[in-house]
């Protein structure tokens, strides 16, 4: 999908997929080498296309459960959600976890049903779905014509046309469309070249009018009523109606509301009008350019200006330490450039020196800034990783430190251990484990191993080591291990849920959480 948007926005010359046939380009947006070979997205990624006056930034997220946190992270700088749905199998597990988290910051919800060129749902029953399931309202912006081999387009509830599609004679170029009024029933029911479609999209838009509370731009806005299309990505179907809608009725940049002076009673609206320079790092990536090993920071604009040589301020440093932006980057999947300034709205890449972590506010003024931080899931699988050949120690603990930065994966080690002990691995997903080991061998050469230990949960610890030797000492930590974060704060890991609720039910000094913060630095 991503792909397509940006070939109708001009950005490339010819879309690719994720999982390539025949000679068909690799994506865009998926650049790392697992990606490519496994034709799965395993990173979000930043890009930006024009459409017509609009200047559009999309953060394409991985689709894969085990990579939800990253794709939580890109939600937390988004300002609009396009929410795919696949028509022939309707909503799947992580689309209900993600919805749940756009639900929760309030974003407007574009939904896509996507695939219809194969056997699909009905398009009744899918609305039905995503209103019983979440109970947001939908609003078909499109209708289909058909599924599988029998999809002939949409009808475009808005004009009142008919829009029929002939695939690109390329796979990865722009469809041709014919446009025919709905209201000319006699050369729609033509061109279709098919009575009982006709038949039922004559029928199904009948139901429609009597039946849907009208389109309503505020309650798209509050998150409570969805815009509706349905198409084909791979075959360019129905991604131009989106664009063009999407513009009319998606959010552009946000407030955000923000703490001030570290006084938690003082929090105010961040508007894109406020004059200072504000935004956030909600992502780490290492080694787009494998050559030189480096570390960016993808920093969400909120307000203000970016300009070249700015100097900023910390969130999580002393108010009166100051930060030189040298350079800032526009992104586009892998490929970056050096810009001058920046505006609300806009990603952008700085060179993180080992400073900065995911959820930083960044801010000028004299005022303290801090957006809310973004927290780290709960890891769920666990594992000892080695290093077998002491010749690359150097490369393997760089890279870990640097995959550390990035949030691939989460790191635990025995308590009081400041470095050449054992390391524990912690990751939402067995796939997080399969990155970082092929990302140590292709962009360290570091052949790690290893090996799974029998813990699901973990939780942090926010009442300190005191109530956790407390605890322990009484025995109610029994079956658990106590280990300790990056930042040496104390972390108990669990082997099942029961335990886990039974501690945090009758343990309430250890402040159990299911999820961490980066700490202030002294």
């Amino acid at each position: 999908m991503t792909e397509k948007l940006l070939l109708h926005g001009g950005a490339i010359q010819q879309a690719g997929a994720v999982r390539q046939k025949g000679e068909q380009r690799r994506t865009a947006s998926d650049f790392m080498q697992m990606e490519q070979d496994r034709g799965i997205s395993i990173s979000a990624t930043a890009m930006s296309f024009d459409f017509g006056s609009h200047k559009i930034n999309v953060l394409d997220t991985p689709g894969h459960q085990d990579f939800s946190e990253d794709t939580y992270r890109a939600l937390a700088a988004a300002d609009n959600a396009l929410m795919l749905v696949d028509a022939a199998k309707g909503l799947e597990p992580q689309t209900r976890k993600l919805f749940e988290v756009c639900r929760m910051r309030g974003l407007p919800i574009f939904s896509f049903c996507n695939k219809m060129d194969r056997p699909a749902l009905a398009p009744m029953e899918i609305m039905d779905q995503i209103e019983e399931e979440f109970g947001l309202e939908t609003h078909p912006i499109v209708w289909p014509i058909g599924d599988g081999d029998r999809f002939k387009g949409l009808l475009d509830r808005m004009t009142n046309e008919v829009i029929l599609y002939d695939k690109a004679e390329k796979r990865g170029q722009r469809a041709t469309v014919e446009r025919i009024s709905f209201e000319d029933k006699d050369a729609v029911k033509a061109a279709i070249g098919d009575d009982e479609l006709f038949d039922q999209l004559v029928e199904d838009e009948e139901v429609l009018e009597g039946l849907l509370p009208p389109l309503d731009r505020e309650r798209i806005l509050a998150g409570t009523q969805s815009p509706l299309f349905f198409g084909s990505a791979i075959s360019d179907f129905g991604v131009d109606r989106f664009l063009e809608y999407f513009v009319d009725f998606g959010s552009i940049p946000a407030t955000r509301t923000a703490v001030f002076d570290d006084d938690i009673d003082n929090e105010d609206s961040v508007t894109a009008a406020h004059p200072e320079f504000t935004g956030f790092v909600f992502k780490m990536q290492a080694n787009l350019d494998p050559n030189h090993r480096d570390r960016l920071a993808y920093v969400r604009v909120v307000s203000g200006r970016y300009e070249k040589g700015m100097k900023v301020k910390h969130s999580r440093s002393k108010s009166n330490k100051m930060y030189n932006l040298a350079a800032a980057q526009a992104l586009f999947g892998q490929n970056r450039e050096s810009i001058e300034e920046a505006f609300p709205g806009d990603v952008i890449g700085i060179n993180n020196p080992g400073l900065f972590a995911i959820g930083d506010t960044l801010y000028t003024g004299n005022q303290k800034v801090s957006f809310p931080g973004i927290p780290a899931f709960s890891p769920e699988k666990f594992a000892y990783i080695t290093n077998p050949n002491p010749s690359t120690y150097k490369s393997y603990s760089k890279g870990l430190d640097q995959l550390l930065d990035e949030g691939a994966i989460q790191m635990l080690r025995q308590r009081g251990d400041d470095g050449g002990g054992p390391i524990i691995l912690a990751a939402v997903g067995q796939l997080q484990f399969e990155v970082v080991l092929a990302r140590l061998l292709d962009e360290y050469k570091v052949e790690a191993k290893l090996e799974p230990i029998s813990y699901s949960i973990a939780r942090w610890a926010e009442g300190g080591w005191g109530a956790v030797d407390s605890a322990d000492a009484d025995g109610k930590l029994f079956g658990t291990l106590i280990v300790q974060d990056r930042w040496g704060r104390p972390v108990v890991l669990f082997r099942n849920d029961w335990k886990a609720r039974d501690v945090e039910e009758e343990e309430k000094e250890l402040g159990l959480k299911p999820y961490s913060l980066p700490p202030q630095i002294v």
